[in-house]
């Protein structure tokens, strides 16, 4: 009986340390869409009153665990029975991104720095403020839903040779770490005027100062760096899942850069699409 017990344990101790060398392998091959998922969340998770920041971001991360929960029994389901079907998934989901990408572009351009959900934001009163935030929050998980469908894509592919449990471990592990690892993170970042606050109470006014000023700064460098973000990781599933692509690959600039350059293209694309349908939608409603 205690031999048995014995063995179990050993048994038990062999798997967590398998699943420990899947999961690091796991995460360091998704540690550059990690790093984007970052820049993006970090700009969707911003731009609310400041006494309602951590309640939206804690909506938007069990948002973001639902995700998890939606797309991880899928992955794996997929994987088994359908792996054809997960490339197609990835170009929708590309497309979104950069739809999401230039059209911020060009609000920046033409709508005076202040996209629409800004002036939203901005405009909402007392009563409707709430459903405005609803509706940001909305708009942060579906891109979420994105970003996590292509981290578990990526993590799930680097440990496909491995037994199903030891896939089931460490791909959920890189899902949660992503979840807890980005809002954990925006979360200290929208704090960081407050810190500030308190400095300032505690006679400490130029440190104060530093990290009141040092907030807007860095919410405006993660809005710039989350949008790059969005079309190069749109650009970057489009040129990995359509074969056609790389045959117009510039070969005098590196592939980072090709990238970008095929969200830019696929990005307005799209967006003429949408905003086709958009006109002919209110011509037809007239």
């Amino acid at each position: 009986m205690a031999s048995g017990i014995f063995a179990l344990l050993d048994d038990i101790a062999m798997l967590a340390d398998d699943v420990a060398v899947a999961s690091k392998i796991a995460t360091q091959k998704t540690a550059g869409i990690l790093g984007d998922d970052l820049a993006v969340n970090s700009e969707k998770a911003t731009g609310f009153a400041q006494h309602r920041e951590l309640k939206v971001i804690w909506a938007i991360t069990k948002g973001s665990l639902k995700n998890k929960i939606i797309i991880l029994p899928l992955a794996f389901l997929l994987s088994f029975f359908a792996p054809f079907v997960i490339p197609y998934i990835l170009i929708l989901g590309g497309l979104y991104l950069l739809y999401e990408g230039i059209e911020k572009i060009e609000e920046f351009f033409h709508k005076k720095h202040i996209t629409s959900e800004d002036k939203k934001v901005l405009k909402a009163s007392n009563e409707n403020i709430l459903e405005v935030e609803k509706k940001k929050i909305k708009a942060a998980i579906l891109t979420d839903f994105i970003l996590s469908i292509e981290i578990v894509m990526i993590a799930l592919g680097t440990v496909l040779n491995e037994p199903i449990i030891i896939q089931i471990f460490a791909t959920t592990f890189v899902a949660i770490l992503a979840t807890i690892g980005v809002y954990g993170f925006v979360a200290l970042i929208v704090r960081i005027d407050n810190v500030g606050f308190w400095l300032i109470e505690k006679n400490r006014v130029k440190s104060g100062n530093f990290l009141v000023s040092l907030m807007p700064k860095i919410i405006k460098t993660l809005s710039f760096v989350g949008t790059i973000a969005m079309i190069l990781v749109g650009g970057g599933i489009l040129s990995h899942n359509i074969n056609a692509i790389h045959h117009y690959f510039l070969d005098f600039i590196p592939a980072m850069a090709n990238e970008f350059l095929v969200g830019i293209i696929f990005g307005i694309i799209v967006l003429l699409v949408v905003k086709t349908f958009d006109k002919l939608k209110n011509v037809t409603q007239q």
